[in-house]
């Protein structure tokens, strides 16, 4: 069983402390049975304070982290000293030591803090919430940070922007464990979608659209029913019911990206799904995605994924024989 260490430290978020026990808990593998292992520590075993007036009690020390195969840093609330200078307090730093060479690394918000002063994040990329991303930069200007998106998986280091993005990034790290159906499964028992559009950048600028404005939200659901189809950028502004020129602003201002970007990622994902759980052959999933040839399915899918998709499909008929 995949042992996941949730590290709680002073100040901690307590919804973000949460989240990895609420998803990974609820994950299963082929055989039905629990995929996941969740413990939380601090870093000396004791109650561990929370920004939300009241403590919490771990049942473990930080020796429990040399045993994980995935240690997770919640967030936790300023003033702190590493939001300062930069540095961890020593508690910090030895805890962090006894993590074992090839665990993977999860960092929500501003935990990701943590991950930079103690040296995992120089030169990877990474993210945190858009709040934090001058003081980030300007404390850690060695890694390459992007404030923009909700998350970021450098392979064995993830982090997330804040609160609700944690909830994305875990649901990210169970499709890529699991695969999608599982991911899809949680997600829906957890009342939340499976893969949120865009990035920050939907929620710096205009968290909630004006009641008095259309959104693109139901055009984009249209869409989605209609992905095998081609879908020119004029007839989806027709079913908003907006010119051309509105409808691309005022989708980009609540997605953050361009509809060809946003569609281009809504028939990778589609793609994924059926190269998961169908034998179809890549030309028939190119059209049923929307890419109209294999070729064009191929160079899309490993532009998104960065593996061919009959390798991407390996890999999950590998797990499945595991």
């Amino acid at each position: 069983m995949h042992r996941i260490v949730v590290l709680a430290l002073d100040q901690v978020y307590p919804f973000e402390l949460g989240i990895p026990a609420r998803v990974f808990g609820m994950a299963r593998g082929q055989d039905g049975e629990p995929a996941y292992e969740v413990l939380a520590c601090s870093v000396d075993g004791g109650p561990v304070r929370t920004n939300g007036g009241f403590g919490v009690t771990v049942d473990h020390g930080p020796e429990v982290l040399a045993t994980a195969d995935t240690v997770v840093v919640p967030p936790f609330s300023p003033p702190h000293p590493v939001y300062q200078d930069g540095t961890l307090p020593a508690p910090v730093t030895e805890a962090l030591a006894m993590i074992r060479p090839g665990a993977r690394l999860v960092g929500i918000c501003t935990a990701t803090y943590v991950l930079a002063a103690a040296a995992r994040l120089d030169g990877r990329p990474a993210t945190t919430h858009w709040a934090f991303a001058e003081s980030f930069t300007g404390l850690f200007p060695q890694v390459r940070l992007d404030p923009k998106v909700l998350f970021v998986d450098d392979d064995d280091v993830l982090t997330s922007a804040g609160a609700a993005a944690g909830i994305d990034l875990c649901l990210h790290l169970l499709r890529r464990d699991l695969g999608s159906e599982e991911a899809n499964r949680v997600a829906r028992h957890c009342v939340v979608p499976p893969w949120r559009d865009g990035g920050q950048a939907q929620y710096i600028e205009r968290p909630v659209p004006q009641p008095s404005v259309a959104t693109t939200g139901p055009t984009r659901a249209w869409a989605l029913d209609r992905l095998d189809r081609q879908l020119p950028l004029a007839e989806l502004a027709a079913h908003a019911s907006l010119s051309v020129r509105t409808f691309t602003r005022r989708f980009r201002e609540e997605v953050g990206l361009s509809p060809s970007q946003w569609l281009t990622g809504q028939r990778v994902d589609l793609a994924r799904s059926l190269l998961e759980s169908t034998d179809l052959p890549v030309d028939a999933i190119a059209h049923r995605c929307g890419f109209g040839t294999g070729t064009s399915l191929r160079l899309h899918f490993h532009t998104a994924v960065g593996v061919p998709p009959l390798a991407y499909r390996r890999t999950f008929q590998a797990q499945d024989a595991v």
